[in-house]
Protein backbone atom coordinates (compact mmCIF):
# COMPACT_ATOMS: atom_id res chain seq x y z
CA UNK A 1 0.00 0.00 0.00
CA UNK A 2 1.40 3.29 -1.07
CA UNK A 3 1.02 6.57 0.99
CA UNK A 4 0.46 9.89 -0.85
CA UNK A 5 0.49 13.25 1.00
CA UNK A 6 -2.51 15.55 1.91
CA UNK A 7 -2.49 19.24 1.17
CA UNK A 8 -0.12 20.37 4.17
CA UNK A 9 1.85 17.44 3.42
CA UNK A 10 0.74 15.43 5.86
CA UNK A 11 1.20 11.00 4.59
CA UNK A 12 -1.98 9.32 4.42
CA UNK A 13 -2.96 5.75 3.81
CA UNK A 14 -5.23 4.68 1.72
CA UNK A 15 -7.17 2.07 3.37
CA UNK A 16 -10.15 -0.39 2.10
CA UNK A 17 -13.03 -1.56 4.51
CA UNK A 18 -13.40 -4.84 5.13
CA UNK A 19 -16.66 -5.93 3.31
CA UNK A 20 -18.79 -8.90 4.96
CA UNK A 21 -18.37 -12.43 3.56
CA UNK A 22 -22.09 -13.39 1.85
CA UNK A 23 -23.10 -16.76 1.72
CA UNK A 24 -25.98 -17.03 -0.88
CA UNK A 25 -27.52 -20.35 -3.11
CA UNK A 26 -25.60 -22.13 -5.38
CA UNK A 27 -22.63 -20.41 -4.48
CA UNK A 28 -19.16 -21.74 -6.61
CA UNK A 29 -15.89 -22.33 -4.93
CA UNK A 30 -14.85 -19.82 -7.38
CA UNK A 31 -17.96 -17.19 -5.69
CA UNK A 32 -16.32 -18.47 -2.82
CA UNK A 33 -13.29 -17.16 -2.86
CA UNK A 34 -13.96 -13.77 -4.23
CA UNK A 35 -16.32 -13.47 -1.43
CA UNK A 36 -12.96 -13.60 0.90
CA UNK A 37 -11.55 -11.54 -1.27
CA UNK A 38 -14.30 -9.03 -0.05
CA UNK A 39 -13.49 -9.24 3.46
CA UNK A 40 -9.65 -9.14 2.20
CA UNK A 41 -8.23 -10.01 5.83
CA UNK A 42 -7.18 -13.06 7.55
CA UNK A 43 -7.16 -16.08 5.86
CA UNK A 44 -9.69 -15.15 4.06
CA UNK A 45 -7.68 -12.48 2.20
CA UNK A 46 -4.82 -14.69 1.91
CA UNK A 47 -6.85 -17.38 0.51
CA UNK A 48 -8.01 -14.82 -1.98
CA UNK A 49 -4.45 -13.41 -3.39
CA UNK A 50 -3.31 -17.02 -3.43
CA UNK A 51 -5.99 -18.04 -6.06
CA UNK A 52 -5.58 -15.22 -8.22
CA UNK A 53 -1.57 -15.85 -7.97
CA UNK A 54 -2.38 -19.18 -9.03
CA UNK A 55 -4.64 -18.62 -11.91
CA UNK A 56 -1.56 -16.09 -12.94
CA UNK A 57 0.75 -19.15 -13.11
CA UNK A 58 -1.60 -21.23 -15.11
CA UNK A 59 -2.88 -18.68 -17.45
CA UNK A 60 0.10 -16.75 -18.32
CA UNK A 61 2.43 -19.40 -21.41
CA UNK A 62 5.25 -17.70 -19.80
CA UNK A 63 5.46 -19.71 -16.84
CA UNK A 64 7.44 -22.57 -16.06
CA UNK A 65 5.08 -23.64 -12.90
CA UNK A 66 6.49 -26.64 -10.27
CA UNK A 67 4.45 -28.81 -7.62
CA UNK A 68 6.09 -29.57 -4.77
CA UNK A 69 4.55 -32.28 -2.27
CA UNK A 70 4.93 -33.37 1.12
CA UNK A 71 2.52 -35.15 3.44
CA UNK A 72 0.30 -37.88 3.00
CA UNK A 73 -1.23 -36.13 0.40
CA UNK A 74 -1.72 -39.12 -2.57
CA UNK A 75 -3.50 -41.37 0.48
CA UNK A 76 -5.28 -38.39 1.26
CA UNK A 77 -7.23 -38.48 -1.73
CA UNK A 78 -5.79 -35.31 -3.85
CA UNK A 79 -4.14 -37.84 -6.62
CA UNK A 80 -6.29 -37.53 -8.87
CA UNK A 81 -5.90 -33.54 -8.75
CA UNK A 82 -2.01 -33.76 -9.12
CA UNK A 83 -2.30 -36.40 -12.26
CA UNK A 84 -5.06 -33.83 -14.02
CA UNK A 85 -2.64 -30.84 -13.21
CA UNK A 86 -0.18 -32.90 -14.95
CA UNK A 87 -2.18 -33.96 -17.92
CA UNK A 88 -3.37 -30.87 -18.90
CA UNK A 89 -0.18 -28.78 -19.12
CA UNK A 90 -0.71 -26.74 -15.87
CA UNK A 91 2.26 -28.16 -13.78
CA UNK A 92 5.38 -28.52 -15.37
CA UNK A 93 7.60 -30.69 -12.88
CA UNK A 94 6.30 -32.42 -9.63
CA UNK A 95 8.42 -32.68 -7.18
CA UNK A 96 7.69 -35.25 -4.41
CA UNK A 97 8.59 -36.98 -0.81
CA UNK A 98 9.40 -40.42 -1.74
CA UNK A 99 6.17 -41.70 0.20
CA UNK A 100 3.96 -39.81 -1.96
CA UNK A 101 5.48 -41.61 -5.13
CA UNK A 102 5.54 -44.92 -3.24
CA UNK A 103 1.49 -44.13 -2.94
CA UNK A 104 0.75 -43.39 -6.03
CA UNK A 105 2.81 -46.93 -7.43
CA UNK A 106 0.67 -48.34 -4.46
CA UNK A 107 -3.22 -47.39 -6.03
CA UNK A 108 -1.43 -47.95 -9.63
CA UNK A 109 -1.03 -51.45 -9.14
CA UNK A 110 -4.35 -52.36 -7.44
CA UNK A 111 -3.94 -51.81 -3.48
CA UNK A 112 -6.27 -49.04 -2.06
CA UNK A 113 -5.64 -47.06 0.48
CA UNK A 114 -8.57 -46.94 3.67
CA UNK A 115 -10.87 -44.64 6.52
CA UNK A 116 -9.09 -45.66 9.70
CA UNK A 117 -9.32 -44.25 12.94
CA UNK A 118 -6.59 -42.43 14.37
CA UNK A 119 -7.39 -43.47 17.96
CA UNK A 120 -6.91 -47.31 16.53
CA UNK A 121 -5.13 -49.89 18.59
CA UNK A 122 -1.77 -49.93 16.77
CA UNK A 123 -0.73 -53.32 17.76
CA UNK A 124 -3.63 -54.86 17.22
CA UNK A 125 -3.18 -53.04 13.63
CA UNK A 126 0.38 -54.46 13.09
CA UNK A 127 -0.99 -58.14 13.73
CA UNK A 128 -3.40 -57.32 10.83
CA UNK A 129 -0.74 -56.44 8.32
CA UNK A 130 -2.05 -52.83 8.52
CA UNK A 131 -0.19 -49.14 8.69
CA UNK A 132 -1.66 -46.36 9.89
CA UNK A 133 -1.25 -42.42 8.51
CA UNK A 134 -3.33 -40.88 11.56
CA UNK A 135 -6.53 -42.09 10.23
CA UNK A 136 -5.32 -44.04 7.01
CA UNK A 137 -4.88 -47.39 6.64
CA UNK A 138 -2.77 -49.29 4.37
CA UNK A 139 -1.90 -53.08 3.93
CA UNK A 140 1.44 -54.11 4.41
CA UNK A 141 0.91 -56.31 0.99
CA UNK A 142 1.13 -53.63 -0.77
CA UNK A 143 4.82 -52.54 -0.51
CA UNK A 144 5.33 -56.36 -1.03
CA UNK A 145 3.32 -56.35 -4.18
CA UNK A 146 5.00 -52.77 -4.98
CA UNK A 147 8.77 -54.21 -4.51
CA UNK A 148 8.18 -57.48 -6.76
CA UNK A 149 6.46 -55.22 -9.55
CA UNK A 150 9.29 -52.62 -9.47
CA UNK A 151 12.34 -55.54 -9.85
CA UNK A 152 10.62 -56.37 -12.50
CA UNK A 153 10.50 -53.24 -14.08
CA UNK A 154 14.54 -52.86 -13.30
CA UNK A 155 15.26 -55.67 -14.68
CA UNK A 156 13.54 -54.59 -17.73
CA UNK A 157 16.54 -51.86 -17.68
CA UNK A 158 20.03 -52.87 -19.60
CA UNK A 159 22.76 -53.14 -16.21
CA UNK A 160 24.71 -50.98 -18.06
CA UNK A 161 22.42 -48.04 -17.73
CA UNK A 162 21.35 -49.28 -14.02
CA UNK A 163 24.65 -47.46 -12.87
CA UNK A 164 23.67 -43.49 -12.88
CA UNK A 165 20.37 -43.02 -13.14
CA UNK A 166 18.17 -39.67 -12.33
CA UNK A 167 14.81 -40.02 -9.65
CA UNK A 168 12.63 -38.75 -13.30
CA UNK A 169 14.29 -41.23 -15.70
CA UNK A 170 13.44 -43.86 -13.70
CA UNK A 171 10.69 -42.52 -12.50
CA UNK A 172 9.65 -42.21 -16.25
CA UNK A 173 10.16 -45.90 -16.91
CA UNK A 174 8.38 -46.98 -14.08
CA UNK A 175 5.56 -44.81 -15.09
CA UNK A 176 5.41 -46.16 -18.56
CA UNK A 177 5.17 -49.88 -17.81
CA UNK A 178 1.95 -49.29 -15.29
CA UNK A 179 -1.26 -49.35 -16.95
CA UNK A 180 -3.79 -47.30 -14.18
CA UNK A 181 -4.68 -43.95 -16.25
CA UNK A 182 -5.06 -42.42 -12.71
CA UNK A 183 -1.46 -42.92 -11.96
CA UNK A 184 0.64 -39.49 -11.22
CA UNK A 185 3.77 -40.92 -12.23
CA UNK A 186 2.20 -42.42 -15.64
CA UNK A 187 0.43 -39.21 -16.12
CA UNK A 188 4.22 -37.88 -16.02
CA UNK A 189 6.03 -39.87 -18.29
CA UNK A 190 3.07 -39.49 -21.19
CA UNK A 191 3.19 -35.68 -20.82
CA UNK A 192 7.14 -35.56 -20.36
CA UNK A 193 7.27 -33.74 -17.23
CA UNK A 194 9.67 -34.74 -15.09
CA UNK A 195 8.85 -36.20 -11.14
CA UNK A 196 11.74 -35.30 -9.18
CA UNK A 197 11.83 -37.20 -5.45
CA UNK A 198 15.38 -35.62 -3.42
CA UNK A 199 14.51 -38.15 -0.94
CA UNK A 200 13.74 -41.12 -3.00
CA UNK A 201 15.34 -43.76 -0.21
CA UNK A 202 13.51 -42.15 2.49
CA UNK A 203 9.97 -43.90 1.63
CA UNK A 204 9.03 -47.67 0.90
CA UNK A 205 10.00 -47.57 -2.92
CA UNK A 206 13.41 -45.88 -1.74
CA UNK A 207 13.56 -49.48 0.50
CA UNK A 208 12.56 -51.26 -2.74
CA UNK A 209 15.16 -49.52 -4.76
CA UNK A 210 17.97 -50.70 -2.01
CA UNK A 211 16.58 -54.57 -2.00
CA UNK A 212 17.11 -54.52 -5.85
CA UNK A 213 20.57 -52.91 -5.25
CA UNK A 214 22.21 -55.37 -2.86
CA UNK A 215 21.82 -57.82 -5.63
CA UNK A 216 22.12 -56.33 -8.83
CA UNK A 217 23.69 -52.93 -10.23
CA UNK A 218 21.50 -49.77 -8.68
CA UNK A 219 22.77 -46.47 -8.35
CA UNK A 220 20.47 -43.35 -8.10
CA UNK A 221 22.15 -39.77 -8.69
CA UNK A 222 20.28 -36.98 -6.62
CA UNK A 223 22.41 -34.61 -8.30
CA UNK A 224 21.38 -35.03 -11.93
CA UNK A 225 17.51 -34.26 -10.71
CA UNK A 226 18.39 -31.11 -9.11
CA UNK A 227 20.99 -29.69 -12.55
CA UNK A 228 17.49 -30.72 -14.51
CA UNK A 229 15.51 -28.52 -12.51
CA UNK A 230 17.99 -25.80 -11.95
CA UNK A 231 17.93 -25.82 -15.83
CA UNK A 232 14.62 -25.77 -16.38
CA UNK A 233 14.49 -23.06 -13.88
CA UNK A 234 17.02 -21.16 -15.25
CA UNK A 235 15.83 -21.41 -18.93
CA UNK A 236 12.25 -19.89 -17.86
CA UNK A 237 10.96 -16.67 -18.03
CA UNK A 238 9.10 -16.96 -15.75
CA UNK A 239 8.63 -19.53 -12.43
CA UNK A 240 5.78 -20.25 -10.65
CA UNK A 241 5.40 -22.71 -7.50
CA UNK A 242 2.77 -24.27 -5.47
CA UNK A 243 4.27 -25.89 -2.22
CA UNK A 244 2.43 -27.93 -0.56
CA UNK A 245 3.49 -28.83 3.24
CA UNK A 246 7.33 -28.10 3.38
CA UNK A 247 10.45 -30.08 3.93
CA UNK A 248 12.94 -30.83 1.20
CA UNK A 249 10.18 -31.04 -1.46
CA UNK A 250 10.02 -26.75 -0.38
CA UNK A 251 13.84 -26.05 -0.47
CA UNK A 252 14.42 -28.27 -3.54
CA UNK A 253 12.28 -26.22 -5.42
CA UNK A 254 12.79 -22.77 -4.20
CA UNK A 255 16.88 -22.99 -4.02
CA UNK A 256 16.67 -24.30 -7.82
CA UNK A 257 15.63 -20.78 -8.24
CA UNK A 258 18.55 -19.06 -6.75
CA UNK A 259 20.67 -19.42 -10.06
CA UNK A 260 17.67 -16.93 -11.35
CA UNK A 261 17.30 -14.63 -8.87
CA UNK A 262 14.32 -16.46 -7.35
CA UNK A 263 10.72 -17.76 -8.29
CA UNK A 264 8.40 -15.49 -9.40
CA UNK A 265 5.23 -16.18 -8.05
CA UNK A 266 4.41 -18.69 -5.01
CA UNK A 267 1.62 -20.24 -3.01
CA UNK A 268 2.69 -22.17 0.21
CA UNK A 269 -0.14 -24.25 1.92
CA UNK A 270 1.31 -25.39 5.63
CA UNK A 271 -0.03 -26.64 8.66
CA UNK A 272 3.37 -25.67 10.27
CA UNK A 273 4.18 -22.86 12.84
CA UNK A 274 7.38 -20.07 11.79
CA UNK A 275 8.17 -19.74 15.40
CA UNK A 276 10.91 -22.57 15.93
CA UNK A 277 12.55 -21.39 12.63
CA UNK A 278 11.97 -24.46 10.85
CA UNK A 279 10.90 -24.45 6.90
CA UNK A 280 7.76 -25.82 6.55
CA UNK A 281 6.64 -23.01 8.80
CA UNK A 282 8.39 -20.17 7.33
CA UNK A 283 6.55 -17.96 5.56
CA UNK A 284 7.26 -17.54 1.80
CA UNK A 285 8.13 -13.49 2.51
CA UNK A 286 11.44 -15.40 4.68
CA UNK A 287 12.66 -17.20 1.37
CA UNK A 288 13.35 -13.13 -0.16
CA UNK A 289 16.12 -12.84 1.85
CA UNK A 290 18.11 -16.10 0.17
CA UNK A 291 17.23 -15.37 -2.88
CA UNK A 292 14.49 -18.02 -3.60
CA UNK A 293 11.59 -15.41 -4.26
CA UNK A 294 12.33 -12.73 -6.56
CA UNK A 295 9.69 -10.27 -4.52
CA UNK A 296 6.92 -10.10 -2.37
CA UNK A 297 3.76 -9.24 -4.33
CA UNK A 298 3.18 -12.54 -5.88
CA UNK A 299 3.73 -14.74 -3.11
CA UNK A 300 0.80 -15.93 -0.42
CA UNK A 301 1.17 -18.54 2.22
CA UNK A 302 -2.22 -20.33 3.34
CA UNK A 303 -2.53 -21.85 7.15
CA UNK A 304 -4.28 -25.16 7.39
CA UNK A 305 -5.00 -28.55 5.96
CA UNK A 306 -3.71 -29.10 2.49
CA UNK A 307 -6.41 -31.39 1.84
CA UNK A 308 -9.01 -28.79 2.55
CA UNK A 309 -7.23 -25.71 0.67
CA UNK A 310 -5.38 -27.28 -2.32
CA UNK A 311 -9.08 -28.64 -3.65
CA UNK A 312 -10.40 -25.07 -3.04
CA UNK A 313 -7.63 -23.10 -4.71
CA UNK A 314 -7.37 -25.34 -7.90
CA UNK A 315 -11.40 -25.46 -8.25
CA UNK A 316 -11.03 -21.36 -7.77
CA UNK A 317 -8.10 -21.14 -10.22
CA UNK A 318 -8.59 -23.57 -12.97
CA UNK A 319 -11.73 -21.26 -14.08
CA UNK A 320 -9.61 -18.72 -15.74
CA UNK A 321 -7.46 -21.11 -17.54
CA UNK A 322 -8.02 -19.68 -21.22
CA UNK A 323 -9.58 -22.18 -23.83
CA UNK A 324 -7.59 -23.85 -26.56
Amino acid sequence: MEASRSANGARRFPMRAVKPIRIHGNLTVRDLAEEFGRAGVLGAGRFSKGYKIVSKMFCEKSFFNVLAVSGPLVPAGLRLIFKELIKNGLVHCFVSTGANVTHDLVEALGSRHFIGDSKADDALLKKRGVGRIYDIYVKNEAFENMEKAVHKILDKIPEENRGNLSTHSLLWTIGGEIKDEESIIRAAFQAKVPVLCPAIYDSMLGIALWTYSQVKKLIVNPFLDFSKLVNLCYEAEKVGAIILGGGLPKHYTLAASIFRGGVDAAVQITSDRPESGGLSGAPLEEAISWGKVAKAGNISTLIGDASILFPMLIASAVKDRPTT
